[in-house]
């Protein structure tokens, strides 16, 4: 029986290291900037130095760690320990496993960051129980991790599960991708603040921009939410327009994988569930074969910013022949 292993959560402006006993309890936890901007070496660096502290605040010795997952951004290669582009970090084609694993000497699992946000909350979270399900998180961007028949289901090159570049409003809004009117561009936290700056420049918005100290360019999410909350119809509008392009893409996605469950999470879904629920619902009701509908049901997620860093634990014990939660 495994000791402790670690889980990471890389990410581009921050790292999450804990360190975790096999029934997910977190014994210690650190987290720290990512520090990109000083090259991949440093920032490998930095990661070992993360695992090494949660040892030493939980008071445990580096022997006790029998493995270390970690969740990376960007397109990557599970089974050889590639990320193959990581914009965010300015990293291509770097062998990050064997790289971070000679720093260590643990053994190192490497894994998509929204495959891993699906494994936490089907182990640990909202996701406990379900064999079908898909975790969807809507925050600066949208992102998606599936769950197939209980496994991670990367596709044949590690890259399913790509709900935000769903096309749900065909020649839409140009979407970072490059493309256009994907979900991301019409339902993302930065989308719904774009709508909001579109709204100002037209002379409308007010209370918005009232909430954004007078500024269109702070306007935020967060800004729109609160001004929804306070019953503003506009801010609601906006809310209730990135609802339904949800709903269209998760009907894509029930119409096409049949899930027992879809699990949201992210700061927009976080702060907004109350508003965005019954718009959301609805659309997906009405766009989603009924079988499939009645079928599926929604969740909010459960386990918060911890997300990724346990789903990286639960990929380290997976790794050394143990299945938590399972």
């Amino acid at each position: 029986m495994a000791g402790y292993v670690v889980g990471i959560d890389l990410g581009g402006t921050k790292i999450y290291t804990v360190l975790a006993a096999a029934d997910g309890e977190i014994a210690a936890e650190v987290e720290v900037p990512t520090g990109a901007e000083q090259g991949y070496e440093r920032v490998l660096d930095r990661i070992a130095e993360t695992v090494f502290a949660v040892c030493s605040r939980a008071g445990v010795g580096p022997g006790a760690v029998s493995a270390v997952g970690v969740g990376a951004p960007g397109p990557l290669d599970p089974g050889n320990g590639v990320i193959h582009q990581a914009p965010n970090l300015g990293w291509r084609k770097v062998p990050f496993r064997d790289d971070l694993g000679a720093r260590l000497r643990f053994p190192v699992y490497l894994e998509n960051d929204a495959n891993l946000g699906a494994l936490g909350e089907h182990t640990y979270g909202a996701g406990r129980g379900s064999s079908e399900m898909m975790y969807v998180t809507v925050s600066t961007g949208v992102g998606g991790g599936l769950i197939l028949r209980g496994e991670i289901y990367g596709g044949a090159g590690g890259g399913a599960g790509e709900i935000g570049h769903i096309t749900v409003v065909p020649r839409g809004p140009r979407c970072g991708c490059g493309g256009r009117g994907c979900l991301e561009a019409v339902a993302s936290g930065t989308a719904i603040a774009r709508r909001a700056q579109e709204l100002i420049t037209r002379g409308a918005g007010t209370e918005i921009l009232t909430r954004a100290g007078g500024e269109a360019g702070a306007v935020t999410a967060a800004t729109v939410a609160g001004a929804a909350g306070a019953g503003d119809p506009e801010a609601r509008a906006i809310l209730e327009e990135a609802a339904v392009h949800l709903g269209t893409g998760l009907a894509a996605v029930v119409n096409l994988l049949n899930p027992d469950l879809i699990v949201l999470g992210g700061g927009v879904m976080k702060h907004n569930w109350a508003l965005l629920w019954d718009r959301l619902d609805l659309s997906l009701r009405e766009q989603a074969l009924e079988a499939a509908y009645r079928r599926v049901r929604l969740a909010p997620a459960a386990l918060g910013d911890r997300v990724g860093g346990l789903g990286a634990v639960a990929l380290a014990l997976r790794g050394i022949g143990l299945r938590p939660g399972g």
